[in-house]
């Protein structure tokens, strides 16, 4: 249900369902839970990239029917294992995330979409949390995520009218970095691979890590800002960084 393909240090990883438009069941979720965790010890990965099979879907949700019958106890269970196995794991990735929304985002695809680090979307995406048309919220932090990167206001709107809007309106919002043609979306995401890919990966590392605190409750996000910025100095990384700049050279940190 994953296809994996690992290309000059960034595995791009493929929810390939689409005859149900890449939609979320138990199997995918626990099957890129594992890949997001197995990444982060794979040396000859950088980048890691979410993206969807076909043209018309990026992911269109969960799998309702999946979870129609539960009760309100496996309800909860339900959100609360999909977001600590797979959203958190992919929001605290200590890799950087790029989504590849090349088609419908909808309901636990767009909040698949948020918990990267970065999303670039094609023209014809769609986004949305349609969630309150079948009697229920987002599950899989969309309400929070959606806030953060759009505002409360924007948010409530798009969760209680439970409306699509376009890439365009999306970028417009906040909510996507950038808007391309499906045929040069992947180029571009490569291309933002690709100069993430030439800084340091333990630096990359605490700059998310720091971000991050300041969206986290009861955390002192310039506390952490400072704690991060201090560890850097005893790693391989900044003496080749430095170490590089003061000799006018380009650095080589593992992976380059």
């Amino acid at each position: 249900m994953i296809l994996q393909d690992k290309t000059d240090g960034v595995l791009i990883l493929t929810v390939n369902r689409p005859k149900q438009l890449n939609a979320l069941n138990s199997k995918v979720i626990s099957q890129l839970s594992a890949l997001i965790y197995e990444a982060q010890t794979m040396d000859d990965v950088q980048v890691i990239v979410l993206t969807g099979s076909g043209e018309k879907a990026f992911v269109a949700g969960a799998d309702i029917v999946e979870f129609a019958n539960f009760s309100p106890k496996e309800g909860e269970n339900l959100s609360a294992l999909g977001q600590a196995t797979l959203f958190d794991r992919i929001e605290k990735s200590a890799k950087p995330v790029i989504a590849a929304v090349n088609g419908f985002a909808l309901g636990g695809g767009l909040e698949l979409a948020m918990a990267a680090h970065i999303r670039i979307a094609s023209t014809n995406a769609k986004l949305g949390l349609p969630e309150v048309s079948l009697g229920v919220i987002p599950g899989y932090g969309g309400t929070q995520r959606l806030a953060q990167l759009v505002g409360k206001g924007r948010a409530m709107e798009m969760v209680l009218t439970a409306g699509m809007i376009s890439a365009e309106e999306g970028c417009a919002y906040g909510l996507v970095n950038k808007v391309v043609e499906q045929n040069i979306l992947m180029d571009e995401v490569m291309g933002i691979a690709k100069k993430i890919k030439r800084n340091a990966p333990t630096a990359l590392t605490a700059a998310i890590n720091a971000i991050l605190a300041g969206y986290t409750d009861g955390v002192d996000g310039y506390k952490t800002e400072i704690e991060e910025f201090g560890k850097c100095f005893g790693t391989q990384d900044f003496k080749e960084g430095t170490t590089a700049f003061i000799e006018k050279r380009h650095a080589k940190f593992p992976g380059k």
